[in-house]
């Protein structure tokens, strides 16, 4: 099986758009689409419906998916095992909270290869829920997450919080928010939670997005109020633009490490476990 099928298969899973993927890619729709067309006759099974409403995975497709991630998984092991390298290194596949990438994989994945500079790392961003699963088949060997998924073959450490700030570009004040202009942020079932606890009135905005830097462009494109992570917030407050709303105190995200139960006692889990620690109690510290 060529690999640029399945990279094609799995990116169009996350775009659900085949102009999307192709523009990712840097290929043509036509050759998404033929790609698509080929990965399908090979397993016999139809992967996708298309309608207007979107791309969405057909029952064949959901089933493929976790075999798609694990060969090309495999399929990377193996290109690092006969690469000239010199010197055999061990792999750990990491996965990360779509709303943490953007703001910390650089500091963390520093901090790991610091502590393990002959472990090569294959990092994938994603939801807490897709990575208990991948941990628990053996797809990812560490996670970072916002909401763990009780399994008893999991085991998860409590990190600390990442921040979210209130931030607007047309109020100050709780009372001068504009509901119509407000995007509300749907990072996780805690941060709902929290949300809805503190700004009961604006439950149910119109516009919903479920990660932080989404929500950051879209202030930045349309204006508004809306909850972005700390740094980003201070970095939008400090162009002028936008200003805090002085009187709603900022929401903490929980965050946790999460791995397989059998290797919750290993060396390398409770280092980078350790690690992890530190990094998010100064965030969290960092609040106050």
């Amino acid at each position: 099986m060529q690999i640029e099928l399945l990279d094609t298969f799995l990116d169009l899973v996350e775009t659900r758009s085949f102009h999307r993927t192709a523009e990712r890619l840097s290929v043509t729709q036509s050759t998404v689409s033929a790609r698509v067309q080929s990965l399908e006759t090979t397993l016999g099974a139809r992967l996708f419906t298309r309608s207007r409403a979107g791309t969405d995975l057909t029952t064949e497709g959901l089933r493929f998916e976790a075999h798609a991630r694990l060969l090309r998984r495999d399929w990377n092991e193996a290109c690092r095992a006969v690469a000239p390298s010199g010197e055999s290194a061990m792999t750990m596949r990491l996965g990360i909270q779509n709303d943490l990438a953007d703001a910390y994989i650089g500091d963390l994945i520093h901090d790991f290869r610091h502590v393990f500079p002959q472990t090569a790392f294959y990092i994938e961003p994603d939801y807490s829920s897709q990575m208990c699963q991948d941990l628990v088949t053996g797809a990812q060997d560490f996670a970072v997450m916002f909401t763990p998924k009780p399994h008893p073959d999991l085991h998860f450490v409590s990190l600390g919080d990442v921040v979210y700030r209130l931030i607007s570009s047309d109020a100050q004040t709780r009372a001068q928010i504009n509901p119509a202009t407000y995007i509300s942020g749907n990072f996780a079932p805690a941060f709902e939670q929290a949300h809805r606890a503190a700004l009961p009135e604006l439950v149910g905005a119109q516009l919903s997005v479920g990660q932080s830097t989404s929500l950051a462009a879209l202030l930045q494109a349309m204006g508004g109020t809306g909850f972005v992570m700390a740094e980003k917030a201070a970095e939008m407050v400090a162009s002028g633009r936008f200003a805090y709303i002085s009187d709603v105190p900022a929401l903490g995200q929980p965050v946790y490490a999460a791995m397989h139960l059998r290797n919750r006692v290993t060396k390398s889990r409770r280092k980078m476990t350790r690690i992890l620690g530190r990094r998010f109690a100064h965030i969290e510290t960092a609040r106050d």
